[in-house]
């Protein structure tokens, strides 16, 4: 059972414009960033938490971000939990199946015990 978890919060790497749109060229930068302290990193389990964030981006905003999250190899075949309110459930499934397209282990969820469970659950092989 892996006991070491690491929580990103979107305002790790989501940063909105001035013009109030999302700035994916920066999120971009700012992802390949963390995945460069991963690096050191051996054995992990990844909780984004999107609880506190306003706003929503659109489905191609997701899209390209899952794309990008899960061409890093170090964090993007991490198993992965997105916690996300109620009523953002769509878009956090929506975020999670673009990425599980591209090869990631990534679930959303509502409940941060359910994410936390599922985290630490040996992974299905």
């Amino acid at each position: 059972m892996t006991g070491d978890v690491r929580i990103i919060q979107p305002s790790d790497f989501v940063r909105a414009r001035p013009d109030g749109q999302c700035d994916l060229e920066t999120g971009e930068r700012l992802l390949c960033e963390i995945a460069k302290k991963a690096d050191a990193l051996q054995d992990f389990n990844i909780l984004v938490d999107t609880r506190r964030v306003t706003g929503m981006l659109s489905a191609s905003e997701l899209w390209y971000l899952a794309e990008k999250f899960a061409a890093h190899p170090h964090i993007g075949r991490r198993k992965t939990a997105i916690l996300c309110p109620r009523q953002r459930f769509d878009h956090a499934q929506f975020f999670s199946l673009c990425a599980e397209n591209r090869g990631s282990d990534i679930e959303a969820f509502t409940s941060y015990e359910e994410a936390m469970e599922w985290l630490l659950a040996p992974a299905k092989d």
